[in-house]
């Protein structure tokens, strides 16, 4: 299993609107970035993913997960990018605002902080315990 993590506009596509979806899902599209398609390309089913509010909130809400592997997205006329299926598993006790996780040296080597427009980057597993634990804490 890998770990990711998914940035969305609240006010375009928000959590809440995820976990509404229930099992069934909703299609992660939209991704036009190169960059961003690979990694979204790499997912498998039953990866983790968390939820990233950008924009407004700038933080880490709650976590979905990988239920349907990449396709042409539905929404890319041109049939070049693609996109992933994902269903809400929980939110976070506390969501992890990106000015915390700039403070904690350990995780300064993230996507999320050296490339911050990236809308789709991998999560190594020792990040992903600490920023779970860091859920937990806020």
């Amino acid at each position: 299993m890998k770990y990711w993590l998914l940035k969305s506009e609240p006010d375009v596509w928000s959590i809440k609107q995820q976990e509404n979806m229930g099992s069934k899902g909703a299609t992660w599209d939209g991704v036009r970035n190169f960059q961003a398609a690979k990694n979204l390309k790499a997912m498998k089913k039953g990866d983790l993913c968390f939820f990233y509010h950008s924009n407004i909130g700038k933080e880490i809400v709650g976590i979905v997960e990988v239920i349907k592997e990449s396709f042409i997205d539905p929404t890319d006329k041109i049939k070049k990018f693609v996109a992933v299926k994902v269903k809400f598993k929980k939110l976070l006790k506390h969501p992890v605002s990106l000015e915390n996780i700039k403070k904690n040296k350990e995780l300064n080597h993230l996507a999320l902080i050296k490339q911050s427009r990236l809308s789709v980057m991998p999560i190594d597993m020792k990040s992903w315990k600490i920023l779970n634990k860091m859920s937990i804490i806020e």
